[in-house]
């Protein structure tokens, strides 16, 4: 049974830094895409960043490179996306996606608030 558990969201203020992190269990997320969407009030949902299986290529969302980084550790099948320089616009609830044979799975989503 696949199953993703997202931590690490909260309050922060504009400049600061926050890690999520996604657990997963059920399957080995390394032989998958493994993704971070965030979706905001009022919004779509929209794809932040991705990592792929085996070398583990990233990509970002415009509005996010330079300031995101995916990654992951096999050993404990989790990703993590560290999330620097952040901005008020960045205030979202943030979901990890594991993309298996064209389906996507869906954690239950961690909010991110980013005020003064």
């Amino acid at each position: 049974q696949v199953q993703l558990v997202e931590s690490g969201g909260g309050l922060v203020q504009p400049g600061g830094s926050l890690r999520l992190s996604c657990a997963a269990s059920g399957f080995a997320l390394s032989n998958y895409v493994m993704s971070w969407y965030r979706q905001a009030p009022g919004k779509e949902r929209e794809l932040v960043a991705s990592i792929t299986s085996g070398y583990g290529h990233t990509n970002y969302a415009d509005s996010v490179k330079g300031r995101f980084t995916i990654s992951r550790d096999n050993a404990k099948n989790t990703v993590y996306l560290q999330m620097n320089s952040l901005k008020p616009e960045d205030t979202a609830v943030y979901y990890c996606s594991a993309t298996i044979w064209g389906r996507n799975y869906w954690g239950q989503g961690t909010q991110v608030t980013v005020s003064s």
